[in-house]
């Protein structure tokens, strides 16, 4: 069962109604129009069919259902993706970003990643151009927004679209690595003892050794009470460089992302009961347990 977890924050409103004329079980509503509930049914055949439904929780409980929401919501973002595509005559045929790890994709499976986590992936729209986020771009998406965008060509368009303006100024990047820089060291000492050569800082040292090796030349042996080294060498600490902020723009791109997702889900989807939010407060099955 995935973690749902911010930053899928912005909940459409539960007001749809589930059944339609002419079209039956509803999945929601988008911009006043019903969707279809057979695009979820199906996904939720075919992984209960997949050959990793055991790890899926049991039919029935309140984990099953927060299952259910969760890939509701999967979908109806590539819905609402969809749609803003084609309004905005966004090409979908241009190819997936490239990502160094990228895994050939499994649709309708429940993977488990290089960090032994269980994730459930719901199956992309465009199979073949699916995508893997890392780690770090799937948790500031949040897991619905990331799921959506690895299987979806119109929610990577949209992506691309709604946020290249996005920039990120010096004053942000100074503050970013001011935030992250390291506090100064002081020097190494390379030090040969009765049981071999190690580098150590000189305040991890019993107080007397490092005393008696501060007066020390290199090569000189020394003996404090029980401790006896002798002092190889002094490094002087590397200078401290900047940290890296090459990642700033692409996490201030996927910020900007959520919000536009989270205004045009609060303002153009209607959620039917049963297919809410599977963070809402409000839906019965929302607690979380160990």
């Amino acid at each position: 069962m995935p973690h749902v977890s911010q930053p899928d924050s912005a909940h459409a409103p539960v007001t749809g109604e589930p059944v339609a004329p002419g079209v039956g079980p509803v999945l929601g509503w988008l911009d006043g129009c019903p969707l279809p509930r057979h695009e979820l049914d199906r996904r939720l055949a075919a992984l209960r069919a997949g050959p990793r439904s055991s790890a899926l929780p049991a039919p029935g409980t309140a984990e099953d259902r927060q299952l259910t929401r969760w890939v509701a919501q999967v979908v109806l973002t590539e819905q609402l993706c969809a749609a803003e595509a084609t309004a905005r005559g966004l090409p979908l045929d241009q190819p997936p970003p490239p990502h160094p790890d990228q895994p050939t994709t499994d649709a309708l499976a429940v993977r488990r990643d290089r960090r032994a986590t269980d994730t459930i992936t719901a199956e992309p729209v465009q199979r073949a151009t699916a995508v893997r986020l890392d780690q770090r771009a799937a948790v500031e998406l949040g897991s619905i927004a990331a799921a959506a965008y690895e299987g979806s060509a119109a929610v990577r368009a949209v992506y691309e679209a709604v946020t290249a303006d996005v920039t990120v100024s010096a004053s942000e990047v100074a503050a970013y690595r001011e935030a992250t820089a390291r506090p100064p060291t002081g020097p190494t000492w390379r030090l040969r003892t009765p049981d071999g050569e190690f580098d150590a800082d000189p305040t991890s040292l019993p107080v007397a050794l490092a005393e008696a090796l501060a007066a020390a030349v290199p090569g000189r042996t020394v003996t404090a009470g029980p401790w006896t080294a002798t002092l190889v060498a002094c490094h002087d600490p590397a200078p401290d460089r900047d940290a890296p902020a090459d990642g700033l723009l692409d996490s201030a791109r996927r910020v900007a992302f959520v919000r536009w997702l989270d205004h045009a889900r609060a303002h153009r989807l209607r959620l039917v009961p049963g297919l809410e939010h599977p963070g809402d407060p409000a839906q019965p099955d929302n607690h979380h347990r160990h």
